[in-house]
């Protein structure tokens, strides 16, 4: 192609002067520059075709094996993101269940202080019976005590008021008559 544009120019150059392209000394200037160019391109061949070729395969491989790892990391990240959305979803489920048993385990206890509240508060109420029983039986016991000795006493002075000495020997002899023949 360069020859050809060569031509052109020295053409061009010459004022319109007919030229053959194709005469035997032009074929022949041509045929050896494509000789040329096939063994330059042999030679490139056969020195480095094969690094070339490698440094392209291996090239398109590693830009395969990339994609390839690009495509399994999208795979893994996708099913991360499905197990974090899924790890999200039950959260939520979780913490209305945590709340749900929460609320149970309050009204458990709450029930279980109302009925020990309960239970203590008839006890005390038993107790505060029992007590006040005991005292008022205490107290009638002492009020009996009291009033026995106050009849005794009432009785010791109505007595000697009224008994003579002869009244008197007449009703210790009868009380021993009635203590020995029983």
């Amino acid at each position: 192609m360069t020859a050809l544009v060569v031509s052109s120019v020295a053409f061009a150059n010459e004022g319109g002067a007919h030229h053959e392209l194709f005469t035997a000394e032009n074929v022949k200037d041509y045929g050896l520059r494509i000789l040329n160019f096939l063994i330059f391109i042999w030679l490139l061949y056969k020195l480095g075709g094969s690094k070339v070729k490698d440094f392209f395969v291996g090239r398109r491989d590693g830009i395969k094996q990339d994609l390839d790892d690009l495509q399994s990391r999208q795979v893994e990240a996708e099913k991360k993101l499905k197990e974090v959305e899924a790890s999200i979803a039950n959260m939520a489920q979780e913490k209305q269940q945590i709340l749900d048993d929460a609320k149970a385990q309050g009204e458990a206890i709450k029930t279980a202080i109302i009925e020990k509240a309960k239970h203590d508060a008839a006890a005390l109420t038993e107790q505060a019976k029992r007590t006040a029983s005991n005292e008022a039986q205490a107290a009638i016991e002492t009020i009996r005590a009291e009033m026995a000795d106050m009849v005794v006493a009432a009785a010791e002075k109505i007595v000697a008021e009224k008994l003579s000495a002869k009244d008197h020997d007449k009703l210790v002899d009868d009380y021993l008559t009635k203590v020995v023949l029983n």
